[in-house]
């Protein structure tokens, strides 16, 4: 999200996202797929103030999603309250936003993020979710900045050996975030 003195409006990034959801809603058709626009909070590790309610990037794209008429062919929601990747998955759960569905290969749960990003989602949903291989279907976005994620996708994998739960995954993601933090700032 950025202010851009109207008003916030989702980044390039957060429009490319919500274009690659469309596509895949489109593409599946007559099924009437779940859509959970995930985007909080992210700055809040950096110690930035709240954006106002209804100005998160999940609502962003929410409400995008609505006036394009997504709604008219998928079941839309949004996570807002998370400050990073896991905690979108984590607060996705808690909030049952996936309620009701099984995945699998047959079924698999669409991922829609920029490529780079696909590594990293794929294996924090493999921790939080339980799903793997193609249990999982990659719905990359195109468009907004570009990120070498390979750095994130190490360090998450190293700080979150063994862990499965929401508290542990929690707690070891802000014990990185602040070790991350010191490091910067010497």
């Amino acid at each position: 999200m950025r202010w851009t003195g109207a008003g916030w409006a989702l980044t390039p990034a957060g429009a490319a996202r919500l274009h690659a959801a469309a596509r895949y809603v489109r593409a599946h058709a007559p099924h009437r797929p779940r859509v959970v626009f995930t985007g909080g909070w992210p700055e809040a590790s950096t110690g930035a103030a709240p954006p106002p309610a209804g100005a998160r990037e999940g609502d962003l794209m929410l409400r995008a999603a609505r006036a394009a008429g997504l709604a008219a062919h998928a079941d839309l929601y949004a996570e807002t309250r998370s400050r990073s990747t896991l905690e979108n998955l984590l607060h996705t759960v808690e909030d049952q936003l996936l309620d009701g569905y099984a995945f699998g290969a047959a079924h698999p749960l669409g991922l829609v993020t920029h490529d780079w990003h696909l590594p990293r989602v794929r294996y924090l949903a493999g921790k939080v979710l339980g799903l793997h291989g193609a249990a999982l279907l990659d719905v990359p976005a195109t468009g907004g900045e570009q990120h070498d994620d390979r750095g994130a996708l190490l360090a998450t994998r190293l700080g979150f050996l063994g862990a499965r739960r929401g508290d542990v995954l929690r707690k070891r993601e802000r014990l990185m975030v602040g070790l991350l933090r010191r490091a910067a700032t010497g």
